[in-house]
């Protein structure tokens, strides 16, 4: 199908839906077909933005193939064509995108995992300054951060700390973090003033849903202990702390953030099918590894996808050789937004080449 067809058929879905609306509907039909048409309008605006700049382009052509235009009004029309040319391959570019097949797990929360990797104490104590970015971020975007296990450092970082960060569109903005990030600095251990280079891992995952991972009573058990680590009295004294085992595969999960048994059972579930989810997941994107040229880096947790300079102030991001000096803004979480949006465009722009003939 040409793309003009493609067109022609996502404005002709849309008039459908319009006047299946406008006729009226039972409660549920209509609140389907309100939630399709708000899916589509963005796309048909720009289709229509599309179509009225070629015809400005035609007429403009039009104009100049006239041998009666005088020759003022034929410099102003060439000029005017000029900027209908790069107008419509704007718009064009951005109907092709807008087309391309969308991740479905772009609009979900996520399960974020960072765990200190190669470097001792000061791995744990950089584990703990990207959580911390993490976490800023999410609170500049309204998302809201809720730790679900964490294993402290003696020195104050994290050996390993695992949250869910809730909000709509988490993963479609935080899923290129996953991978390895390196950090080079003197630790607060070093009296030579030696420069160190440690490593920490982030996993960036999307929440699974009940209807997506089934967790039959029969594949679970349930182990229940006393918490450990920050939280006074309370955590010594019951046993409010969950992990959870899937038989199937062997996978457990524990949460003990918080002081309701209750409700460590509940995100241990979560938590629990959000990993099954991912290794669904990651089964279908081993299986469609050809297909897989337009993607922002691979997003296995072995690469090391960025490095964070402190002598130098700068933040290196190596699958776009894009270096920024805000080193100091990025673990704030406040720069963060122009990395993501740089590796979103390079992302683009890899789709759209790889959909074109």
């Amino acid at each position: 199908m040409s793309l003009s067809a493609k067109l022609d058929a996502v404005l002709d879905r849309f008039a459908v839906l319009e006047a299946r609306m406008s006729a009226g509907s039972d409660g549920g039909d209509w609140v389907a077909l309100a939630r399709d048409r708000a899916e589509l309008e963005p796309l048909v605006e720009k289709i229509r933005a599309l179509r009225a700049a070629e015809r400005d382009r035609a007429g403009l052509d039009q104009m100049l193939a006239d041998p009666s235009t005088d020759a003022e009004m034929r410099s102003l029309a060439a000029a005017e064509r000029e900027e209908a040319i790069t107008r419509v391959a704007e718009l064009d570019r951005e109907v092709r995108f807008a087309l391309l097949p969308k991740d479905a797990a772009d609009a979900r929360s996520v399960i974020l995992e960072v765990r200190a990797g190669t470097g001792g104490d000061e791995a744990a104590l950089f584990a703990g300054d990207l959580f911390r970015m993490y976490a800023r971020h999410a609170a500049a975007h309204g998302w809201k951060v809720d730790v679900l296990s964490a294993s402290e450092s003696e020195l104050g970082g994290y050996r390993e700390i695992v949250a869910e960060i809730s909000g709509v569109g988490v993963y479609g903005r935080l899923k290129f973090e996953s991978g390895v990030h390196r950090v080079q600095r003197v630790p607060v251990t070093e009296s030579g003033g030696r420069i160190h280079t440690s490593a920490a891992t982030v996993a960036v995952l999307p929440e699974a849903e009940e209807v997506d991972v089934v967790l039959a009573p029969s594949d679970l058990a349930f182990d229940t202990f006393r918490a450990s680590g920050a939280g006074g009295q309370h955590v010594n004294k019951t046993d409010s702390a969950v992990r959870v085992t899937h038989l199937p595969t062997g996978l457990a999960v524990a949460v003990q953030e918080e002081r309701s048994q209750h409700q460590n059972r509940a995100k241990a579930l979560t938590l629990l099918r959000t990993r099954l989810f991912e290794i669904e997941r990651e089964k279908q994107r081993e299986a469609r590894a050809a297909d897989r040229r337009g993607q922002v880096g691979s997003g296995d947790r072995s690469e090391r996808i960025r490095t964070y300079n402190f002598p130098q102030g700068r933040v290196t991001d190596h699958r776009i050789d894009l270096t920024l000096y805000k080193l100091d803004q990025v673990l704030a979480g406040e720069a963060l937004d122009e990395i993501v949006d740089a590796l979103l465009t390079e992302q683009r722009a890899s789709l759209l080449a790889e959909a074109d003939p």
